[in-house]
């Protein structure tokens, strides 16, 4: 076990408008994730459950036709293997939680984040 800091976490650039920082531990991985305005999350699914925290700006999530907006302070909860997508309606900052942990996110094959 070790104390972790955000500011000693690297940071991954994942196209011109989002970036990441992730923890992870055995069963559980935490996402820093910023999104600059206008940035997409396009759809897509994932055997992991997702808790998506926003702490600053806005996210605009389409989940099975329907569509939640978050502002700071709020999170939604995505279950396993459900399709979603997000658009970033102001600048966003926020924590992705994931269990079990996202592996394509650790060995870089989670394209669909990556096309300009």
């Amino acid at each position: 076990m070790e104390i972790l800091t955000w500011a000693g976490v690297k940071k991954e650039v994942l196209n011109d408008r989002m970036s990441r920082k992730v923890i992870t531990g055995e069963r559980a991985m935490i996402a820093e994730i910023n999104i600059t305005k206008g940035g997409v999350v396009p759809l897509h699914q994932h055997e992991s459950e997702q808790i998506t925290y926003c702490l600053e700006g806005a996210l605009k999530l389409e989940i099975e036709g329907n569509e939640f907006v978050l502002r700071p302070g709020e999170l939604l909860v995505i279950p396993s293997n459900v399709p979603h997508s997000a658009l970033a309606l102001d600048d966003f900052r926020g924590f992705d939680i994931f269990s079990p942990i996202r592996q394509d996110w650790l060995d870089g094959t989670d394209n669909y984040l990556r096309k300009k």
